[in-house]
């Protein structure tokens, strides 16, 4: 019995040790950071409130304790490997930290290996994916948000370069990795990489030399990504350079607010050293926890340090961690390790590996973590798909004075905005340009208006301007022989933009060609690409394969391709009345005269006298009518009412036909006349003739690639008199060429004439490299000059020659076909037709209610032929029309006086005998 009650009692005390080894009562969770650091100092205090918050709480941890262990890294990577080895036999479940992501690559290997998850709010390197380090959770926004909202922020104030200064250490060169790809996304990019030594072992010589290069670079809009130690130095020193000055643009990671946050107020050496620069602060919405929090900060941190947010994001942390371990617990889970038999079979080791234990529940605490579903200090707290956490947003901060002022915020929803981003997210995303917003900035120098971004570079150097040396139409580009003197319209445009400029610009004009012939303007574009120029100036065609390479600016001038060929003066004949319509247009006109003449004979043949007699007469009234409506001047009357429809509609096609021969004869008698087999490029292109084109110009280029003409058929011209001598010698059917250039050449050559239309529509821009600010700025000098009306000066200074006399191709003004009056010839044969089928159907309903005695066709051998004949005597047969009461009237006052009462059984007489003849004759009359 006693033996039994003995086994009982340690049977039972086995259980609770074994209980108390799965759930023990105190939690481990390790730290790793640099507490030498603003943020390490920050997160020591803010770990340690947490923990002292959760176990005052016993409902947190189910009464067990939370013990957060610390290790120094002190911006050692080694010691940071040390302390998660140590961390590793101490059953630690999970490790906050490390704080540089250099250390966290190493790190997370080791967490993979055993388990144990990683969590880090400072090492916020993108690179640092979920796929390759599982066990690695970053628990605020990763440096892929921080450098959109800085390529942003560079779109928003339309600058194009960029110059980045970074730490040669993983977060920073894979911070300014990231970069690059968001400023390529908007059309933007870095033009130089200032890598400097890794915190903490920059110096100040390093930062000088990468600042004196920055110095006499173009761009002056500088990103800074680095530690707060080595942002601060780079400041100071760029103060001494006077690079802290009007005109540069200083955009710095969120590294310099935990300084403006933790030290305000500012020394005077640090306030002086940053004014005007821009920076990033993680953005936690306001709560009362967060102020709580706050004015605990300085009885907590006994006022070693200042508050920034990365105290929220450590206080949050600690949170996840606990959160998470109590659902394990409460779902079944258990706090266990087992040594990783792998490592301590590990033959010749000096290391004690067997001492390591992997967390057999890391893999749900994980789980755990990442389903993390709270409101902490640093607003709701939750996690994506990959990982990353939800509503990524930042306080944009300008430095000015002895702290700092809020100009807006940036959020992964929205974008830029004035308004804190918590406010928008119950609306719909909205990116677009006029969405984005932000209070004015006071920029270094102590300037408000947006500093350009650029300058010209300060290394002494100018720019190299290529100009086309031209040896045929020298008025665009002269080269003045014997001098370095150049002149020219198109000389003269860029000398008078570059004044309007807000800046000097060094230049000088550098000559491209062998001055024998005009030399190929595509290579001369070329040069730009490949670095021998820094820019072209002259009559520089703006053509797709052009626009690959280089950037235009707006055209001074428009141009566009035309055809020139010879023409020859047309003199009046005797004809030229005819030549307003087109023999068809002629044809057709005439036929419907009669068509129309025929029609209103038929309708009118019964009822009117005008339009019966003989057939000769007969013949001679159609004819007679017909043309005599062309001027309006038909005598006939016209007494049935489909009759006087269809004549209504003739004479409104009268009326257009004699309107529009009229203007189309005057045109063709006061203007001169030139013709030519040439009516445009579409003559060109059907033809097998030859086509002349300028030597260097894209019109070769063109003629063969767009519009397929044979290379054979094409002749290169070098001057206008070898245009006008090819055209003369008929060695060119035609000329194609560039329309300033043509308007020069007809000046003086007035036998020959721009066949047709311009067949395409361009213009003439100056040159820069792909991206450059000078095509912006010269672009809008351009505008100016054109609103001023100094462009038209400069133009008519050059180009406005002695024209010839006023001519006109004859293609200028057209024949007028059949196609202008189609519609009104049809309306006018459907009117006609209409007109004769109600007048036949009324006819024959007449015809067939005649008394078969009248027809005299009762006999059983009358012929079809016969009764057609009867039917045709009864259309041609007269029907008195009604007299009206005025004609009564008038021929009984001049028969017998003016009497009314004699008037009336007259009219009374004669409308009775009427009535029944005429029942139906209302429509034909």
């Amino acid at each position: 019995m006693n033996l039994v009650l003995l086994l009982s009692t340690f049977s039972l005390f086995i259980g609770v040790l074994s209980e108390e080894g799965l759930n023990p009562a105190v939690v481990n969770v390790g730290a790793i950071f640099s507490f030498n650091t603003i943020n390490g100092k920050v997160a020591k205090v803010a770990m340690k409130a947490a923990e002292d918050d959760i176990n005052s709480d016993p409902s947190v941890l189910g009464g067990r304790k939370l013990s957060i262990q610390l290790h120094d890294s002190n911006f050692s990577s080694f010691l940071g490997i040390l302390g998660a080895l140590q961390f590793m036999e101490t059953d630690t479940v999970a490790i906050i930290g490390p704080q540089s992501s250099e250390m966290a690559h190493v790190l997370s290997n080791l967490a993979n290996e055993l388990q144990v998850p990683l969590l880090s709010f400072t090492a916020l390197d993108p690179s640092l994916s979920p796929l390759q380090y599982p066990f690695f959770v970053q628990t605020a926004p990763n440096d892929e948000f921080q450098m959109t909202a800085i390529a942003e922020m560079v779109s928003y104030f339309s600058w194009s370069e960029v110059i980045a200064i970074f730490s040669d250490d993983d977060q920073s060169r894979n911070g300014i990795i990231t970069l690059g790809d968001k400023l390529a996304d908007r059309r933007c990019r870095i033009s130089y990489k200032a890598a400097l030594p890794p915190e903490p072992s920059a110096k100040r010589g390093d930062i000088l030399r990468e600042l004196n290069k920055i110095q006499m670079m173009e761009s002056r809009i500088i990103v800074l990504h680095s530690f707060s130690r080595t942002g601060l130095l780079v400041f100071e020193v760029a103060k001494s350079l006077g690079m802290m000055g009007k005109g540069y643009v200083w955009i710095a990671s969120t590294s310099l607010s935990t300084v403006l946050d933790s030290f305000y107020p500012l020394k005077p050496e640090i306030a002086n050293s940053i004014q005007g620069a821009l920076t990033l602060r993680p953005h936690t919405p306001d709560s009362k926890r967060k102020r709580d929090f706050m004015s605990c900060w300085n009885q907590l941190s006994n006022g070693s340090i200042g508050f920034n947010p990365y105290g929220l994001y450590a206080y949050d942390t600690v949170w996840m961690i606990a959160r998470a371990v109590r659902l394990l617990l409460d779902q079944g889970g258990k706090i266990s390790f087992s040594n990783v038999t792998r490592l301590g079979g590990i033959s010749g080791s000096t290391l004690n590996l067997s001492a390591l234990n992997a967390f057999d529940g890391g893999k749900q605490l994980l789980s755990k973590i990442l389903e993390t579903n709270m409101t902490g200090l640093t607003g709701h707290v939750q996690f994506n798909q990959d990982r990353s956490r939800i509503n990524p947003s930042y306080d944009i901060i300008n430095a000015v004075g002895n702290g700092q002022r809020l100009v807006g915020y940036w959020s992964n929803h929205t974008g830029l905005s004035i308004v804190p981003p918590e406010t928008l997210y119950s609306e719909k995303p909205n990116r677009s340009s006029s969405n984005q917003h932000l209070d004015k900035v006071v920029w270094p120098g102590g300037e408000t208006a947006r500093p350009r971004g650029w300058v010209f570079p300060n290394n002494g150097r100018e720019l190299r301007i290529g100009i086309p040396r031209r040896v045929s139409y020298r008025d665009f580009v002269l080269l003045v022989n014997g001098t370095d003197k150049v002149q020219g319209y198109c000389i003269d445009v860029f000398l008078a933009a570059i004044k309007l400029l807000p800046y000097a610009f060094p230049y000088r004009f550098i000559p491209f060609g062998d001055g024998h012939r005009n030399p190929s303007y595509y290579e001369l574009v070329n040069k730009i690409k490949s670095g021998v120029f820094d820019g072209v100036v002259g009559d520089i065609a703006i053509v797709t394969n052009r626009t690959r390479i280089v950037d235009f600016t707006l055209p001074y001038i428009e141009s566009g391709l035309v055809v020139v060929a010879p023409v020859k003066k047309i003199s009046s004949s005797a004809w030229s009345f005819a030549r307003p319509f087109t023999p068809l247009m002629w044809a057709v006109t005439a036929a419907f005269f009669l068509i129309v003449g025929s029609v209103v004979w038929i309708l009118e043949h019964r009822r009117n006298d005008e339009f019966r007699g003989p057939p000769k007469q007969q013949f001679v009234t159609i004819l007679w009518f017909s043309f005599s409506t062309m001027f309006f001047s038909h005598r006939e009357n016209t007494v049935s009412s489909l009759g006087r429809l269809v004549l209504i509609i003739w004479l409104f096609v009268v009326l257009i036909i004699n309107s529009s021969y009229t203007a189309s004869l005057t045109s063709f008698l006061t203007v001169q006349q030139l013709s030519s087999p040439i009516k445009g490029i579409d003559t060109l292109i059907g033809s097998n003739e030859r086509i002349g084109f300028q030597v260097g110009s894209f019109t070769e280029g063109y003629l063969m690639e767009e519009l397929n003409i044979p290379k054979s058929r094409l002749v290169p011209l070098g001057s206008p008199e070898e245009y006008a001598l090819a055209l003369e010698r008929r060695n060119v059917a035609a000329v194609i060429d560039e329309r300033p250039y043509v308007d020069l050449f007809l000046s003086e050559h007035c036998e020959f004439s721009v066949r047709g239309q311009e067949f395409t529509k361009s213009g003439w821009g100056f040159a820069f490299p792909r991206d450059s600010p000078l095509a912006i700025d010269m672009s809008t000098a351009i505008l100016s000059l054109s609103e001023n009306g100094e462009l038209q000066k400069i133009h008519d200074r050059w180009l406005s020659k002695s024209a010839c006399s006023s001519e006109n191709s004859e293609d200028d003004i057209e024949q007028l076909d059949l196609k202008s009056f189609w519609g009104l010839f049809v309306i006018c044969g459907i009117a006609c037709m209409l007109a004769l089928l109600v007048y036949f159907w009324l006819m024959f309903r007449k015809f067939s209610l005649l008394p078969p005695e009248e027809l005299d066709t009762t006999s059983p051998s009358t012929s079809r032929s016969t009764r057609l004949q009867t039917f045709l005597s009864f259309v041609d047969e007269k029907v008195e029309k009604p007299k009206s009461s005025s004609k009564r009237k008038r021929e009984s006052m001049s028969r017998i006086g003016y009497h009314i009462n004699d008037e009336s059984p007259h009219r009374s007489g004669r409308m009775d005998r009427n009535m029944s003849q005429n029942g139906d004759s209302w429509l034909t009359q």
